[in-house]
């Protein structure tokens, strides 16, 4: 007789540090003191908790997608709380894409040219070091990272988005890439 083995059902506590990378990263600069990220993650994560059993996935990246899921519902469900824009139905869905975009350019930071089945399978992991190692930046340097390889905005664009200038935002990037690289065990990086 032959049992099928299923991997054990991940924690969503694990995925806090990744789903307040994704919510800061969809929030912005702007979006700050408005709709704080950890609030939105906790609820985030207590929604996933009480909702346990409503789970169908295996394994920690089927878990990584219910999470944005919700994630994306309780942005829209916190925009709305205050007021933001949110004026029509497809918002919600363009969020969740707009999350999905964002979660892959957070996997493709470290493993840009992966193509192995199991380099693939690593990309969640990296993903989940990565936003962890981000939380423990300084804030500014954690701000310009995720704007600029979480949201694919230019240098520009970053310093116009954090009011500092262009020079200041290169020499941020440049000292969060290497302190992100220390925090990471100097894996390659951009």
């Amino acid at each position: 007789m032959s049992a099928i083995r299923e991997e054990p059902m991940p924690s969503p506590e694990r995925f806090r540090p990744y789903l307040v990378a994704l919510a800061r990263l969809r929030l912005g600069a702007g979006g700050r003191g408005k709709v704080e990220a950890s609030d939105v993650v906790q609820q985030t994560l207590l929604e996933a908790h009480r909702c346990r059993d409503q789970f169908r996935g295996r394994g920690e990246a089927e878990m990584a997608a219910w999470l944005r899921k919700l994630l994306a519902c309780n942005l829209v469900d916190a925009f709305r709380a205050r007021g933001r824009a949110c004026r029509d139905d497809g918002r919600e869905r363009s969020l969740e894409a707009e999350l999905e975009r964002s979660s892959a350019r957070l996997a493709d930071f470290l493993a840009a040219d992966q193509t192995s089945p199991s380099e693939a399978a690593g990309r969640l992991e990296q993903a989940l070091l990565l936003a962890d190692a981000l939380g423990r930046l300084p804030e500014a340097q954690r701000a310009a990272l995720e704007l600029r390889y979480g949201r694919g905005l230019a240098v520009l664009e970053i310093a116009r988005e954090l009011d500092r200038s262009p020079a200041a935002v290169a020499g941020l990037l440049k000292r969060g890439v290497r302190e992100l690289r220390a925090l990471l065990g100097d894996r390659e990086g951009p």
